[in-house]
């Protein structure tokens, strides 16, 4: 598959392409260079040969993040169980088989955390996890421009409590991890694309796990098509689609926890959560 990658750096705009050479430094503002008509035929055209890249950046400027629940069978089961004790669980196995989904708000730039940054869990939480999702770039045309990793970073007992409490979980300070890049594809990614997680506690492996795309119960223009249906969005928005790695109670994160998320080709996100 062809496709290029797209990275905000410290002094503009750097592209990659599938050889792994990138251009020079591009001056181009970021919401108006993913917002193109045609932004991989814009990365066909670009000069390619150099080797040095600049320290990766947060790739967003005034884009919205959305979030999409419940499209893994086996993300529904799980919030099933969590929200039981409040009789809650009923809502998660409706939602999984609605015409509509389940669509939230996630947060902006000043919730974001990109490569290599520090994503936070809530004090008056006693169980976070984080959430791997491969994240959709919808342009502000309202078409699926490309693709990026997301980490959902969840606040479990505060929805199990109550689903009216899913913004206090899912939305705070450095909660909406994103990175390390924009892909921009020829094709779509392949059903058999595989999203998995690994968690390291002091050195040693704590959590492992892997899904491919292809288990989720709706599709990407679904999704797409239902955020984008009475909102517009100028500069673009990223939406996560959703999770089915969930790693089993009791386990939580804690301060330093290193989370690796990879998504081929789009790469790993790596982040680490705040000490």
């Amino acid at each position: 598959m062809n496709y290029y990658k797209i990275y905000r750096v410290d002094s503009g705009i750097q592209i990659e392409n599938a050889s792994g050479q990138l251009t020079p430094i591009l001056s181009e503002n970021w919401d108006d260079c993913i917002n193109q008509d045609h932004l991989f035929q814009f990365c066909e055209k670009q000069s390619f040969g150099t080797n040095q890249r600049e320290v990766i950046q947060t790739p967003i400027e005034s884009q919205e993040i959305w979030a999409a629940g419940v499209t893994y069978l086996r993300s529904k089961v799980a919030r099933m169980e969590e929200s039981k004790e409040s009789g809650g669980d009923t809502f998660y196995d409706k939602v999984y088989d609605a015409e509509r989904p389940e669509i939230f708000y996630k947060g902006n730039k000043l919730r974001a955390v990109g490569q290599h940054g520090l994503v936070k869990i809530r004090k008056d939480s006693a169980w976070n996890v984080p959430e791997p999702e491969l994240t959709l770039f919808i342009n502000r045309n309202k078409q699926i421009a490309g693709y990026l990793i997301g980490n959902d970073m969840s606040s479990r007992d505060i929805e199990g409590e109550n689903p009216l409490y899913l913004p206090q979980a899912k939305v705070y300070d450095a909660s909406a991890g994103i990175g390390p890049c924009l892909l921009v594809t020829e094709k779509s990614l392949a059903p058999e694309t595989v999203i998995a997680m690994r968690i390291f506690r002091g050195q040693q492996e704590v959590f492992q796990g892997d899904t491919q795309i292809s288990q989720m119960k709706r599709s990407h223009v679904e999704l797409k098509d239902y955020l984008t249906r009475e909102m517009s969005f100028p500069q673009g928005a990223y939406l996560m689609t959703g999770t089915c790695i969930v790693p089993d109670p009791p386990f939580t994160l804690q301060a330093n926890d290193e989370i690796y998320i990879q998504i081929e080709p789009i790469g790993t996100l790596i982040q680490t959560v705040h000490p």
